[in-house]
């Protein structure tokens, strides 16, 4: 079935096309809430799961919350153990991974999911000059 196309979710999927950083469902609610104080948490938190399942925006596990992303193609992320941000890595999708993975195990590998984990250059500076 179809979902309908609501103000409330061009609203959201605006935003997180807008913020280009992984932002965590509760900052889309907050900047969502700039835009329009009437949309709820729930409404937010609601239409990120369509939008996922559409395609729209991906999201993103990582340990601390999960994040949405605008890019829906398929990707590795980064996170830094320090400040928490995410970023995209610098690294193609590997398909020969799934492959490999699909004759070793028998399982239909559909996509998989890296998340490298370390100290951005940003952190890695201010640890530097304590």
């Amino acid at each position: 079935m179809a979902q309908r196309n609501t103000k409330q979710r061009q609203i959201v999927l605006e935003t997180v096309t807008q913020h280009h950083g992984h932002p965590t469902a509760d900052q889309i609610y907050q900047d969502v809430q700039e835009i329009d104080p009437r949309i709820g948490r729930g409404t937010v938190y609601r239409n990120l799961n369509v939008l996922d399942g559409q395609n729209l925006v991906r999201q993103v596990r990582v340990p601390d919350a999960n994040r949405f992303d605008y890019r829906c193609d398929r990707h590795y992320h980064l996170i830094c153990t320090e400040c928490g941000k995410v970023v995209d890595a610098p690294l193609e999708y590997q398909q020969s991974y799934d492959e490999t993975v699909a004759k070793l195990s028998g399982f239909k590998i559909t996509e998989h999911q890296a998340l490298f984990e370390g100290i951005c250059p940003e952190c890695q500076k201010a640890l530097s000059q304590q």
